[in-house]
């Protein structure tokens, strides 16, 4: 399946009223997981944040294509933030992270098996340019510019996040998306 199909195919799951329920869940979760279930690691100045929100994108991803778990990803990251700021301020490109994480996954894990090499190859992706790149310069140009810190410590930083995170979330995601794609649903 070409992108073009998967993108269209995905964009028709909006219609069905049990996608449109199953996302809305989605979403919710993932604003609970955006909200509780992370943590930041004071090991390296608190640049180091682990946490399970991508797994509600990645279900979307494997069950509903690209631009569910888009929506998911980039409305998720807005309502958790608007629900629970804890004082700071909001910021755009972290929303864009989020839409940008649900297309890759979605264009890798959509219609296929979730297989390790789907798996593997759509995290790695998703780590480099979203994950080190785009939240290294993202944190460099809130925190880092004004100050002289050097941009490549904060992509150091995200790297070892990454790092950090890469055997758990690929197994989580493995995981669940196996039990995921022995869901059978009904076009409603």
């Amino acid at each position: 399946m070409t992108l073009k199909e998967k993108t269209f195919n995905s964009a028709k799951e909006l219609s069905s009223v049990f996608s449109l329920t199953a996302i809305g869940m989605l979403l919710a979760l993932r604003i609970i997981l955006g909200i509780f279930a992370n943590s930041t690691m004071a090991l390296f100045g608190n640049m180091v944040k682990i946490s399970l929100n991508f797994l509600p994108i990645a279900i979307a991803a494997a069950m509903f294509g690209p631009i569910c778990a888009a929506l998911i990803g980039g409305l998720g990251d807005v309502l958790s933030f608007f629900l629970n700021s804890a004082g700071g301020t909001y910021f755009p490109g972290f929303t864009l992270n989020g839409i940008i994480t649900g297309l890759i996954l979605g264009y890798f894990l959509y219609k296929n098996n979730v297989t390790v090499k789907n798996v593997l190859i759509s995290w790695t992706i998703n780590a480099v340019i979203v994950e080190i790149i785009m939240s290294g310069y993202w944190l460099y140009f809130i925190y880092g510019a004004g100050q002289g810190s050097s941009f490549y410590l904060f992509l150091w930083t995200r790297a070892i996040s990454e790092a950090i995170k890469f055997v758990p979330s690929v197994l989580i995601i493995l995981a669940v998306g196996k039990a995921v794609g022995k869901i059978k649903i009904r076009n409603a």
